[in-house]
């Protein structure tokens, strides 16, 4: 399953995203989601803990000059690679 994360991990849930979550699923920051990916930050750590790989959205990143501020284990990817994920996982939920 493909994990779309579209908000602040402030103003959400993470833990009943990360309780949902499990091997061989992905999970995307996209929009304020992005935020996620920030070095040092205790959603990013609770993400790393979780059994999947981690994407930011390149371009949601660069829109709200984050790019040089994300964690060096998150995967910046492009619009591209946001459709792969999609054609590969169908299933998919966004939080």
């Amino acid at each position: 399953m493909l994990h779309i994360l579209s908000r602040s991990p402030f103003t959400m849930d993470i833990n009943a995203l990360l309780r949902c979550v499990k091997a061989g699923d992905e999970l995307l920051l996209i929009q304020d989601g992005v935020i996620a990916a920030l070095a040092g930050s205790r959603p990013l750590e609770l993400l790393l803990a979780a059994p999947i790989p981690l994407f930011a959205l390149h371009e949601d990143l660069e829109a709200r000059g984050l790019t040089a501020q994300i964690s060096t284990k998150i995967d910046a990817v492009s619009y591209n690679h946001f459709v792969r994920l999609t054609v590969k996982h169908e299933r998919q939920i966004t939080w």
